[in-house]
């Protein structure tokens, strides 16, 4: 049996169903913009796409406005807060590890502000060990470049790691680590 040093945790979706929330802040800023969305829209076809590569889906090329959405829509998230929901059990499972000396870092494509700004409204920050986000890597998911950097800087192995993702770009990326991984599922 492989000893588990490292978990690596994706966080939108895996240890936090922020899918109201973003979609919710999303959906503000876009009509400020004047652009129509539904919740349901952007569920279904947008959720979990990296804030520059949404914006160009939806037609906005020019840098320096999808630059001033991508800050109003970091502004606007913490008033849908009370929508977020931890993964308990999830959470549970990773402290119980963390206390036998396992480090419990998050990897995710989001936005560093959109990432702490969550786990300090869920009081959490002092539960993890590392962030890795979108910011951090030049490939976002499917490549592993984000978990690789986490294994790196904790210096195991991939054998030492297991992952938990929810999306397919995060499973794939899980997959191309070489670390163990589980697919996580939140109930809607």
């Amino acid at each position: 049996m492989r000893e588990i040093k490292l978990i690596l945790l994706d966080f939108d979706g895996t240890l936090v169903d922020t899918r109201r929330a973003n979609a919710l802040a999303y959906i503000a800023t876009l009509e400020e913009a004047g652009v129509t969305l539904s919740e349901e829209e952007y569920l279904a076809r947008y959720f979990g796409v990296r804030c520059m590569e949404f914006m160009r889906m939806l037609g906005f090329d020019d840098a320096a406005t999808i630059d001033r959405l991508r800050h109003r829509k970091v502004e606007l998230y913490p008033r849908y807060f009370d929508s977020v929901r931890l993964n308990e059990p999830l959470w549970e499972w990773c402290q119980m590890l963390r206390s036998m000396g396992a480090k419990v870092w998050i990897v995710s494509t989001g936005h560093i502000d959109n990432i702490t700004n969550v786990m300090q409204y869920l009081n959490i920050m002092s539960g993890i060990d590392g962030i890795i986000s979108g910011d951090d890597v030049d490939r976002p998911k499917p490549y592993p470049d984000a978990f690789l950097k986490a294994m790196e800087r904790e210096d195991v192995s991939p054998e030492q790691t297991i992952i938990f993702e929810d999306s397919e770009v995060g499973i794939e990326a899980a997959r191309r680590s070489g670390a163990a991984y589980v697919r996580i599922v939140l109930q809607k």
